[in-house]
């Protein structure tokens, strides 16, 4: 059987540059929701639990991600969310209803212990503030408590509470998806953005050293995007350092052509807030430019029947537990590859989420520990996508699905490490039947040398990883070589692949 093969080319130069990177790119998302953090960060009892109740498990494979920040604590979940519940004396924080998932929220975990774990995993806190049943007040107070030195009530109210020093949280999410119908306290973008701009303002006062980040639509397909960016913003422009995109795939057609195009959509979304963003600084002749938090992103959509089986008004329910597939983990790839190739704008992301609900972490309640197939492109691209996202000149054969045209089958990013001087590739094929062999003009990086090429391929695209079988993983492949300024990568039909590259030393 001859195996069927496609060519194409790329030009990579050191002076392509795009933008250094954010290393806040590679963040992630913790909510109050579903086993999130009962049975996935905390879990008292459990084998591994530290002397605060962490699982260390987990907190191991959190810490080889290498995750910058990470989001909490909602989401949906923040917009009826009284923060003051959640801290404090345990044995006195108060049940209640979260109605954005239908659970029973016991505080049992709160800001301080957030804290505590995201220092634990070498990670920074992005807070969310309750913008939808709460406001100015609320937010000041949450600030606070968290970021001044004492001498005020929330502030000693902390240190009471056995933190001295205080949390200097930098990153606040001014509401969640404040033009969904789905959220409590919902609002129109006048409402939002009038509320917005106010408790930004109040809270700056607080603290002048925080980023703030104002609600973008909850995804391009609502009905007032990108008509809720520009309202929004002519409120929030000043206040604001970021505003936020959320967007979530599924291959709900069980069309792989197509649902590996969704990065298209993606990369058009992110056009859009861009656009909409600069046209608002030039209306307001302002010299200061608004960039792109793309705070949740993932695929979505395997969990959806069995979510609507779920026991109302339980603790920590299976909500959201995705078991994604390889081809899913073809799409992660992809879309961060988007995120490096707009990393000029986009400051800030976070896979959502990070343990458990629609995660690439997923543990056992009392029991073990596996990496979800798309756990491999965020933990290679994480390590090894920092330094400065370089933009590629492309010829790619392409492909027409039933939402997308002109699909290129070379999906990629590059990223230059100028002082480890290294050169990685990240390349997607999106091809279900050919190989593609790539020819890569590398004459810009003089004297690099090839030092591996990771796989991420599966013959079936319906694979998936359990705690008792792990049957995506990478495996290294010597398919690619150098010759004359020339790097030919062997790319298998459907993979992921990461190409690195090392200045030989003299």
């Amino acid at each position: 059987m001859t195996l069927k093969t496609s060519k194409a080319k790329m030009i990579i130069d050191q002076s392509f540059k795009i933008s250094e990177i954010n290393p806040r790119i590679y963040g992630s998302f913790i909510e109050q929701l579903g086993r999130a953090v009962y049975g996935g960060i905390y879990e008292p009892g459990h084998a591994s639990a530290d002397e605060n109740n962490f699982r260390q498990d987990v907190i191991q494979l959190v810490k080889e991600l290498q995750v910058p920040i990470i989001r909490y604590p909602g989401g949906n979940m923040v917009s009826a969310y009284n923060w003051e519940d959640g801290v404090g004396p345990k044995e006195s924080r108060p049940k209640r209803l979260d109605l954005a998932w239908n659970s029973l929220e016991t505080n049992e975990v709160g800001t301080n212990e957030f804290v505590s774990w995201a220092k634990k995993v070498n990670a920074e806190v992005m807070m969310a503030v309750n913008l939808g049943t709460r406001g100015i007040d609320a937010a000041r107070s949450l600030l606070e408590y968290c970021n001044h030195p004492g001498g005020t009530y929330w502030s000693d109210l902390r240190r009471e509470h056995g933190f001295r020093d205080p949390h200097n949280i930098k990153v606040w999410c001014l509401g969640n998806e404040m033009d969904g119908p789905w959220q409590i306290g919902m609002k129109t973008a006048y409402e939002y953005g009038r509320l917005a701009a106010e408790t930004g303002k109040a809270m700056k006062l607080v603290d002048p050293s925080i980023e703030l980040v104002s609600c973008g639509s909850s995804g391009s397909g609502m009905p007032t995007f990108p008509e809720w960016e520009a309202e929004t913003l002519e409120h929030t422009y000043e206040v604001a350092d970021y505003i936020s995109l959320h967007q979530y795939y599924g291959n709900r057609d069980n069309d792989t052509a197509n649902y590996l195009a969704n990065t298209l959509d993606m990369d058009n979304f992110i056009k859009t807030v861009i656009a909409t963003c600069d046209y608002m600084k030039a209306k307001k002749r302002s010299k200061k430019t608004i960039n792109l938090s793309f705070d949740e992103w993932n695929v979505w959509f395997h969990s959806n029947d069995q979510d609507k089986t779920i026991e109302p008004w339980s603790v920590a329910p299976p909500l959201l537990e995705d078991i994604y597939t390889f081809e899913d983990a073809l799409l992660v790839g992809s879309m961060l590859n988007t995120l490096l190739k707009h990393s000029d704008r986009v400051k800030m992301a976070c896979m959502a989420q990070l343990v458990n609900v629609i995660a690439p972490i997923m543990t056992e309640t009392g029991g073990g520990i596996w990496k979800q197939t798309i756990f491999y492109p965020y933990y290679y691209t994480s390590v090894y996508g920092r330094g400065t996202a370089l933009h590629s000149i492309v010829d790619s054969p392409k492909y027409d699905s039933k939402d997308f045209t002109d699909v290129p089958y070379l999906d990629q990013a590059v990223v230059f490490n100028e002082e480890n001087e290294e050169l990685v590739i990240f390349a997607v094929n999106r091809s279900t039947e050919e190989q593609l062999i790539v020819d890569i003009d590398i004459r810009s990086f003089e004297g690099y040398q090839l030092v591996e090429q990771v796989v991420l391929a599966h013959e079936d695209p319906k694979a998936v990883n359990t705690i008792e079988k792990e049957r995506v993983k990478p495996r290294n492949v010597n398919d690619s070589s150098i010759q004359n300024g020339t790097l030919t990568a062997v790319l298998s039909k459907l993979s992921w692949n990461m190409i690195r590259l090392k200045k030989a030393s003299e």
